[in-house]
């Protein structure tokens, strides 16, 4: 059997300004971006050199959804985007303003640095030995 998982939900409060932050700041990719005709929209983003997961943006709708928006794990790291350059992409996110969490540090699987998206998300940036 071969399976794998394509799609992570990220709940946000507005497409638009979601794939500005994700486009502009941390040069993700929209895959997807397709409204249909009662209001809703399916659209994905996956970092460059995409390797099969991707997020699938939900807008949050009800009191509970908007309530987790930007603490989507009760204030663990949420996700994790492994790199090739954790200096060069570092650089680039504070050229963009990216809040920086946690500087780089050496762990044992390699060099992590901890940064938010715009609602509050926590990332690992992770480059690996």
């Amino acid at each position: 059997m071969k399976q794998n998982i394509t799609h992570i939900t990220l709940l946000v409060n507005d497409y638009d300004e979601t794939i500005a932050f994700y486009t502009e700041k941390l040069q993700f990719s929209v895959l997807e971006n397709i409204s249909g005709d009662d209001g809703r929209r399916w659209v994905t983003l996956a970092p460059k050199g995409y390797s099969g997961s991707a997020f699938a943006l939900i807008k949050a709708t009800t009191p509970a959804q908007q309530e987790r928006v930007g603490n989507q794990t009760g204030g663990t790291v949420s996700f994790f985007l492994n790199t090739d350059d954790i200096e060069r992409d570092l650089a680039h996110f504070r050229q963009q303003n990216v809040s920086i969490v946690r500087d780089m540090v050496h762990e044992p699987w390699g060099k992590v640095a901890i940064f938010t998206d715009l609602y509050g998300n926590l990332w690992d940036l992770i480059e690996t030995p």
